[in-house]
């Protein structure tokens, strides 16, 4: 009827009210659990924008080739501490214009030593380069050792690590076992690393050993590795494929100043496949230039004969 009066009944209107009212409780709990949390854990976060300027000229080709691109180690994470005991991280990068993840890591610390669940960069993993040609490259697959970043179970006790680590290719019966050691000195540090993959039912089994060493003499610098193995490839990132491998690389550092640092490095690695052996390497010149605190500038020239490819360019990068 026009101009009535709808009468509410007060029962309906005291269940109504009663209805927000638990929502608002939740909504307040739950912002309080969120704040309560946040304020108890220590947050950081970080990120790096990485973009790769070179000119390739491969050694029969007509023209030399100029490339651009964000580099796929562009990354940005973030680090918790929730307690003295327990901390964790996530890291994700771009990869292929898409992004990935690189690290999911949770870490117990308890007492002794401390327990990690993830996926985090695995024991058998040596730098020593810094070559920022191939996104960064760091001469790993010319005489370095770096088995990547992969899921795991780890236990670390003082300097010394080991891990069980998800299976080398073609293993189904048994995790691929990492182990690593380093001793610190006053002006040099040493570390000791190795890996052993079981193989498949119908495969060879898989090794690697290696030793790295950095001597650091005021505005001078050394550092360098070695490895050995069979099927390597099956454990680290190397050019030198097949059996009865061999790596090797050595770099040399300089700091003029604050701004400026220079960098020379050598790597070699070799294997032996169907009786031949497959011998690649790769050197490289640059000078790291800091136009301000996380800003960096790197030309670099070099070589890779894999592709028998001379280069030369730079890495522009900013840590934010």
């Amino acid at each position: 009827m026009s101009g009535a009066v709808q009468v509410v009944n007060p029962m309906v209107l005291k269940k109504i009210k009663e209805k927000k009212m638990k929502k608002l409780i939740v909504l307040i709990a739950a912002m309080v659990l969120v704040a309560g949390y946040a304020s108890a854990a220590e947050w950081s976060f970080y990120g790096s924008a990485r973009i790769a300027t070179f000119i390739d000229d491969v050694d029969g080709a007509p023209d030399t080739v100029f490339s651009e691109g964000l580099q796929g180690n562009s990354r940005f994470g973030f680090k918790s501490k929730v307690s003295d005991e327990l901390s964790g991280a996530i890291e994700v990068g771009n990869s292929s214009s898409t992004w990935n993840t690189r690290i999911v890591w949770g870490e117990w610390n308890f007492g002794g030593g401390s327990f990690g669940v993830g996926q985090h960069y695995s024991p058998l993993n040596l730098f020593y380069s810094n070559q920022v040609y191939g996104g960064d490259q760091d001469m790993l697959n010319y005489g370095g050792v770096y088995s990547g970043r992969a899921p795991m179970l780890r236990l670390k006790f003082g300097s010394f690590a080991i891990a069980a680590v998800k299976p080398a290719a073609g293993n189904i019966d048994m995790p691929t076992i990492e182990a690593s050691y380093s001793l610190k000195f006053d002006k040099a540090n040493v570390q000791i690393a190795g890996a052993y993959d079981a193989g498949p039912d119908t495969g060879d089994a898989s090794y690697v050993v290696a030793v790295g060493a950095s001597l650091n003499l005021g505005p001078v610098s050394l550092g360098g590795d070695v490895y050995m193995g069979d099927n390597a490839e099956q454990l680290i990132w190397t050019t030198g494929a097949g059996e009865d491998n061999l790596g090797y690389l050595i770099v040399l550092g300089f700091k003029a100043n604050d701004m400026v640092s220079f960098e020379a490095g050598y790597g070699n690695a070799e294997g032996d496949v169907a009786g031949a052996t497959v011998d690649n390497y790769s050197y490289y010149a640059q000078a790291v230039i800091t136009l301000a605190p996380g800003v960096y500038v790197i030309p670099e020239i070099g070589a890779v004969n894999s592709g028998n490819t001379d280069y030369y360019g730079a890495k522009w990068q900013i840590n934010f």
